[in-house]
């Protein structure tokens, strides 16, 4: 009689919050990374009852937001972040920017007020949608804990929308804590659209008649195998190939075919395109300057130049270059990829930003992951690793600093079992260097390399060239990161990570050597 009673017992009470949490599973998201508040409590209790979600704290929202950039990268899918209220996702927005930029999937989970409570405006009562609408591109707010698993479902189906974006849902506390029916299905993840026929013929035209063409590559057109069929097109049409300034994810190094990134400064970029006719775009737009300078050019591509969509942003750029090779009939063997050709040790005193990068280039791990916030300090190891053991590169999309740092923390969270190098300048790693203490925490292989120049170096470059002239000591001391000097030494070991500072070849190269044979978190401070 026991047993007939228990076959016909009621199912086990579920909350929104768990119900959330289960669908977010069975859709994929492996990972939560979260700095959460009151009204999130039911979401971070759910957690414990759901072993495929590992959640990761941050401690600072900005911090998080870059953690789930660099994992959406590496990963190919979203992690899910979890900030508290309006104010909570606001601190988070310059690295939404920045993921926006990189079209990475991701999944915000937003607490918010219970729904009764909004009425009172309480002290932290804010217009969510309006902070979430410019990173957004998909946002729903959950009217009730019975949707909210539904809810849930979609977002992450938002968030795989090619080429990637970034999906927002607002859990009002009340639908988090409230009985919910159970976990949604998952949804059908979104395709990329084809390239047209029409437009592959277009294409194909205009680069047999072209004198001097380019294709310019974005999104997975930069992984490995569609740069082998871009190579074919090179081969066949003379194409130089090129990518943006800040693309998301570059595929470097020996066996992969190169390309060329195009120049940060406007006259560099202009010069840089100035002979080509015709341009390609696989999944990017035509290349404009980062900023406006008085009697600078914004565009890059010569008026002269024809443009052409092979593939736009929600399309299948490396099908689109396997058709467009099959019409050129391209040979099979393209461009050669790149040699494994480590650079000549420096020799002498001069510690600079190109000494450091041929250091790093010697002894890059195969398989590494670059996450490049160099700024000015950054190019000397991109020149130097072209020919490094192959590796994935990753740059600042959106340009807002302070995403070098927990970029590589996510990448490394997506990664665990690849090498992880985050070249770091001094001025953007104070907006977000918490994310240090998650990787101490986690026991991440992230080797940090500060570019000390006690500076925004690049910011003086740019006071002359958008024409402030003769600034004097108040507008120079904006700039200056000295009196008193950061101690990034001290400031990594009081978040965990083991740290070291180097002023010479000699103590860098054995210092990066040792980080490279070990693994965990370790932070290097060149002075330079």
């Amino acid at each position: 009689m026991r047993q007939a009673e228990d076959d016909h017992a009621s199912p086990p009470v579920m909350n929104g919050a768990q119900s959330l949490v289960r669908t977010l599973a069975g859709a994929g998201v492996e990972v939560c990374f979260a700095n959460p508040g009151t009204s999130e409590m039911h979401f971070v209790a759910a957690l414990d009852s759901e072993p495929g979600v590992r959640p990761i704290l941050g401690l600072f929202e900005g911090a998080v937001t870059g953690m789930a950039d660099g994992y959406g990268r590496m990963a190919g899918k979203p992690a899910c972040t979890l900030l508290h209220l309006g104010p909570g996702l606001a601190n988070g927005l310059a690295n939404l920017h920045n993921a926006r930029r990189a079209n990475s999937p991701v999944v915000n989970i937003v607490g918010d007020h219970a729904t009764y409570h909004a009425q009172y405006d309480a002290p932290l009562t804010s217009d969510v949608a309006g902070f979430a609408r410019p990173v957004s591109a998909w946002i729903q707010s959950s009217p009730s804990s019975r949707t909210v698993a539904a809810d849930g479902a979609r977002a992450v189906q938002a968030a795989l929308a090619p080429p990637g974006q970034i999906a927002t849902l607002i859990l009002p506390a009340d639908t988090a804590w409230n009985a919910a029916e159970g976990p949604a299905p998952p949804l059908p993840r979104p395709q990329p659209g084809l390239a047209s026929d029409a437009a592959i013929d277009r294409v194909a035209k205009a680069l047999r008649g072209a004198r001097r063409p380019a294709l310019l590559l974005r999104g997975e057109s930069l992984q490995p195998a569609a740069l082998a069929t871009a190579g074919r097109i090179a081969a066949a049409t003379g194409a130089r190939l090129l990518c943006g300034t800040f693309a998301p994810r570059v595929a470097r190094g020996a066996g992969r075919v190169p390309v060329e990134p195009i120049p940060y400064f406007a006259e560099q970029m202009v010069e840089f395109l100035r002979d080509l006719d015709v341009v390609a775009l696989v999944g990017e737009k035509p290349p404009v300057a980062f900023f406006a300078y008085p009697g600078k050019p914004s565009l890059g591509l010569p008026d002269t130049c024809e443009v052409h969509y092979l593939a736009h942003p929600h399309e299948d750029g490396p099908a689109a270059l396997l058709a467009l090779a099959e019409a050129l009939k391209a040979p099979r063997e393209g461009l050669a990829p790149a040699p494994l050709d480590l650079p000549e040790a420096p020799s002498g005193d001069r510690f600079n930003h190109y000494a450091i990068g041929a250091l790093i280039a010697r002894r890059l791990p195969e398989g590494a992951i670059v996450s490049d916030e160099g700024a000015t300090s950054g190019g000397g190891t991109l020149a130097a690793s072209v020919t490094a053991a192959p590796h994935d590169w990753l740059r600042l999309t959106g340009g807002s600093i302070g995403q070098g740092i927990p970029l590589a923390t996510g990448a490394a969270v997506a990664a665990p079992h690849r090498k992880v190098v985050c070249l770091q300048g001094d001025g953007g790693a104070m907006y977000t260097l918490q994310a240090l203490w998650t990787q101490a925490r986690e026991r991440l292989d992230v080797t940090t390399v500060i570019f000390a120049n006690r500076a925004y170096a690049i910011l003086n470059v740019e006071l002359s060239r958008v024409g402030a002239l003769n600034p004097g000591p108040k507008a120079l001391s904006m700039l200056d990161l000295t009196h008193p000097e950061l101690d990034f030494v001290k400031l990594a070991q009081g978040m965990g990570v083991e740290a070291s500072r180097a002023a010479t070849l000699a103590e860098f190269d054995a210092q990066f050597a040792s980080a490279m044979a070990q693994t965990g978190p370790r932070l290097i401070e060149a002075v330079l």
